[in-house]
This record gives structure tokens, C-alpha cells and sequence, in this order.
């Protein structure tokens, strides 16, 4: 019989030697870590608001930008946090029927009053919740970019505080005459009384000086101001009969 010839082993096929990857350039390393440095820092700023917001919500503000500026001016100013329950009921009613009807309606930004405004050709429409992104921690003054911070800001807030919180923020640190913030040393300021104990007159009179305190008088109210502060009492009336009261009373 005839032997079998043996196959031959086969020589493993040499490894192709793979090209290296060519180094990142300067630029490409420069591109690379701006773009991390950029990442970082919206992160970074992303946690501080998330951490602030949190804070105010169980956290009464020891002051405000505006508050410190006005302090810095002023030599001092008179601010004394209320907790909303010693707070005349009516107070709370105769702002939001002032400044924000459907406060408890909207979710931050109140698209329809916007629109309407922006068909006047006006600007404003700020609910109550932009007016406590702006007073608790953004600056005053007329400027696209804080707006643009109040917008982003404002719906975050929404998700974490209760509407009755954001109504207490608001009433505590608007400012109601200079060097004048929070409705208790508005109370004391112009009619000598406690905020628990305000009035339907006096609550009014006080919504209606806002926002422009400076320029207005809750104790000694022009025609203006009292004209605007006899719709603030029947607006209260109406938003508390309605229902548009019931989330920061109940």
C-alpha cells in the first residue's frame, strides 16, 4: 500500500502589523477639553440652581441680591420672614388677584397672558413664580438674558416648591417702599399692625403699590391706587369664590 503523504503543516500567515492611530492633534486636544470644560461647567451651574432651589424650599432667604444691593445703599433695610400662617389670608388673596390671577392655574409662565402682551406689543406678563426666581436670585432691571434665566429657571421651581411656598417667598421678599421688603415690615411700616392682622383695605392697598413701590403709597394711596386697590378686593373676592385660591389656602 502506498503511504499517505503527510500534509505539510501550514505556517501561520504572518500578522499584519496594524497602522497606530495617529496622535490628537494640539488643536483636536484643545477642542476635546473645552468641550469637557464647557460640559462641566453646565453640570456644575445645573447642580448650584438644583441645590438652591431645594435649599429656599424649606429654608427661609436670609437676603436677596436686590435686598444686599439696597442694604449696601441704604445702610440697612427692614426684612422680618413670616411664615404664611401668620399671615392675614386676605393678604395672600389680594396679591395673586393683583399680580397673578391664575396663579394656581399655570405651571411658572402664564402662556396666554404672554401672548397677549406680546399682541399689545408689550412686554411684562411675569407670574408670580418669575417675580420669586427674579427677587430670590437674579438681578433687577430690564435685561433678555435675566428673562431668558427666569423662563429656564421658573418651571424647575414649580416642580419643587408648593404653590402656597412660592406665595410665601413672594410675600416675604418683594419689596413694598424703599429699603422696605416682606409684608410684615409693610404692615408695621405703613399701618402699624402685624401681617396676621391686615385688613381687606389694607391688604389691597399694599397689593396695589406693587410692583412699583418707590413710586406709590399704600398709607396715603393716590387716586390711582385706590381706584386699583377697590378691583384688588373684589378680584380677591372672585379668585377665593372660584376656586383660583384654593391651591395656597387648602
Amino acid at each position: 500500500m502506498a503511504e499517505r503523504k503527510k500534509n505539510p503543516k501550514k505556517k501561520p500567515a504572518p500578522k499584519k502589523r496594524g497602522k497606530g492611530r495617529k496622535a490628537p492633534s494640539l488643536v483636536e486636544r484643545a477642542v476635546t477639553g473645552l468641550r469637557r470644560l464647557i460640559w462641566g461647567v453646565c453640570f456644575g451651574l445645573l447642580g448650584i440652581v438644583l441645590l438652591a432651589t431645594l435649599i429656599y424650599a424649606v429654608v427661609p432667604p436670609p437676603t436677596t441680591p436686590y435686598m444686599f444691593s439696597e442694604r449696601s445703599r441704604l445702610g440697612a433695610v427692614s426684612y422680618d420672614w413670616t411664615p404664611i400662617e401668620e399671615i392675614a389670608p386676605v393678604m395672600a388673596r389680594a396679591a395673586v388677584a393683583a399680580e397673578d390671577a391664575n396663579f394656581c392655574l399655570h405651571w411658572g409662565l402664564d402662556v396666554n397672558a404672554i401672548r397677549s402682551a406680546m399682541d399689545r406689543g408689550r412686554g411684562g406678563a411675569s407670574t408670580i413664580s418669575q417675580q420669586v426666581i427674579k427677587n430670590a436670585y437674579l438681578w433687577h432691571g430690564r435685561s433678555w438674558l435675566r428673562k431668558a434665566i427666569e423662563a429656564l429657571w421658573t418651571p424647575l421651581s414649580e416642580a419643587v416648591w408648593s404653590k402656597r411656598r412660592i406665595l410665601e417667598l413672594y410675600l416675604n421678599i418683594a419689596e413694598f417702599d424703599e429699603g422696605v421688603f416682606g409684608v410684615q415690615a409693610a404692615a408695621r411700616h405703613y399701618f402699624g399692625v402685624d401681617a396676621a392682622d391686615l385688613n381687606a383695605t389694607q391688604a389691597a392697598r399694599l397689593a396695589a403699590i406693587l410692583p412699583s413701590p418707590k413710586n406709590r403709597s399704600a398709607s396715603r394711596p393716590s387716586p390711582y391706587t385706590r381706584d386699583r386697590a377697590a378691583a384688588i378686593i373684589s378680584g380677591a373676592q372672585t379668585i377665593k369664590a372660584d376656586g383660583r385660591a384654593d391651591c395656597f389656602e387648602n
